[in-house]
């Protein structure tokens, strides 16, 4: 047990000590607002101190890259370090790496979170683990844990997607899970039946090519490569080489079924499953079943206060732009779990806030909405001159970290008034800005279309009315050229008229 944050009363408290209460933790303290960070851990890292099992992440870090290490810009090369204001309080992942990947091992990234927890003075108070929630009359919120109560107006829950997840599927919930998988020397030359076709699938399905003697991905849906290349919802491109394998005839089959029920054979197992995009009924005679079906939130009892979930029975709790539950305010989440705020989800590609380069600028801007709704703490906004504004925009379209990594979900933000003039809001989340009623204002951010076409897009509120327009793609990614200048300034020119 930590000594740090013994209970008590603090004016907010943050539940987890991965990346995303880390980060949460920290954005608070920026903006003076007190509160203890409780975990259940021995130390930071979150599921990193465990996972992923084939120890090697999909997100990448670049020691070298276009921007210059440290800035902000960086955030762009680098999927994996939390963010900082203070240069001595970063502790960048690639300190830590070995250069051998630009995808950092599991160990490396743990070790960046404990290096970012000592250098920015987050205190835990480890090995308190979370048990339950009161709301009280005040409508305040007591967090019951180990080590006792914990009394507050607002808190965080950033305790990830930790739970092993199986669907009711009949004979599935008697197979190992993910976090089950044995060494890959238990299924040499073995036939084995890997559930799911995500992140986890295709992890173990990479890692045990060299080891099983056939491997099948089944699940209903299709592995939607275009969304794949944009997105960490799904495999991204690092995974994808038992696809390679599958479409060259490889051993490998990737199949969209419906997976209707697992029976024991002896040693084995039965899979029988029905064809989706093709209809066929399959049986597969295997020796191991894995089931690589996802993570679920340890709510615990949130939805019995009241907490509104959803998706596959309730594996995310519902939230609000600003990634507040939408039925009980005051309670937030953190991390992974911000991927509960779906966004606009243009093209049908879904934010990043279920990885570290999304969900770390959630915490920033859920901790400013925190300081100004809950506290009556207003960050400081910086007005700007009229001349400004374009070179501005077109700045943060070329480089801003937070919108090339969260596209279509985070935007930059300047409003308008016969008052104040313009004022640089800063990022804010797109639905809210699109949604919400305001003053005239321009919002811009990034986007990927269909066809692959990466370009800006600009969001303007004028009398209350939202009106999009998209700036044209360059194959360069060069978005401070004439041509985007010239558009921006015709676009935005009612605003400094």
């Amino acid at each position: 047990m930590s000594e740090a944050h013994p209970p008590g009363t603090y004016p907010a408290v943050v539940v987890g000590s991965g990346p995303g209460g880390l980060q949460a933790s920290y954005s608070l303290s920026r903006l003076g607002i007190e509160h203890a960070v409780l975990s259940s851990d021995p130390a930071p890292g979150g599921m990193f101190r465990s996972f992923p099992f084939f120890q090697r992440l999909i997100t990448w870090t670049k020691p070298f890259a276009p921007a210059e290490r440290g800035s902000r810009a960086y955030g762009r090369y680098d999927w994996n370090s939390l963010v900082a204001d203070e240069p001595a309080h970063a502790a960048p992942v690639w300190e830590l790496m070995d250069g051998t990947s630009y995808f950092p091992s599991r160990a490396e990234m743990e070790g960046a979170m404990v290096a970012f927890a000592e250098r920015a003075g987050v205190a835990v108070r480890y090995g308190c683990t979370w048990e339950a929630t009161r709301r009280e009359d005040d409508g305040g919120f007591t967090v019951v844990t180990t080590d006792g109560e914990y009394r507050c107006r607002v808190v965080v829950f950033a305790v990830g997607m930790t739970e092993a997840w199986t669907p009711p599927v009949p004979g599935l919930d008697a197979c190992p899970h993910y976090v089950e998988t044995a060494a890959p020397k238990a299924y040499e030359g073995k036939d084995v039946f890997i559930v799911g076709k995500r992140n986890s699938g295709f992890e173990l399905a990479d890692g045990l090519l060299a080891s099983a003697r056939r491997i099948v991905l089944g699940s209903p849906r299709p592995a939607r490569l275009s969304v794949i290349a944009h997105s960490t919802a799904a495999a991204r491109a690092r995974y994808l080489q038992p696809y390679e394998d599958h479409v060259l005839g490889g051993g490998t089959l990737v199949l969209d079924a419906a997976i209707e029920r697992v029976e024991r054979t002896g040693s084995g197992y039965r899979v029988v499953a029905k064809g989706t995009t093709i209809p066929h009924d399959w049986t597969f005679d295997v020796d191991h079943v894995i089931a690589a079906t996802g993570f679920a939130t340890p709510m615990r009892d949130l939805p019995d206060l009241g907490v509104a979930t959803f998706y596959q029975g309730g594996r995310l709790p519902a939230q609000t732009p600003y990634w507040e539950s939408t039925t009980v305010p005051g309670i937030y989440f953190g991390g992974s779990i911000t991927q509960g705020s779906i966004g606009l989800k243009k093209y049908g590609v879904p934010s990043n806030s279920s990885a570290v380069h999304g969900f770390r600028y959630n915490a920033r801007v859920m901790a400013e909405h925190i300081a100004r709704t809950h506290f009556g703490i207003q960050p400081t906004r910086r007005r700007l001159e009229a001349g400004a504004l374009v070179p501005l925009l077109l700045s943060e379209m070329a480089g801003a970290p937070e919108l090339w990594n969260q596209q279509s979900y985070l935007c930059r933000v300047v409003t308008a008034s016969p008052e104040a003039g313009l004022t640089d809001e800063g990022i804010l989340p797109l639905a809210d800005f699109v949604d919400a009623p305001g003053r005239d204002a321009v919002g811009v951010t990034l986007e990927t279309d269909d066809t692959g076409d990466i370009h800006p897009a600009l969001y303007l509120r004028r009398d209350g009315t939202v009106t999009e327009q998209v700036l044209p793609g360059n194959p360069l990614l060069d978005f401070e050229t004439a041509e985007h200048r010239a558009q921006l300034a015709a676009a935005v020119s009612w605003l400094t008229g």
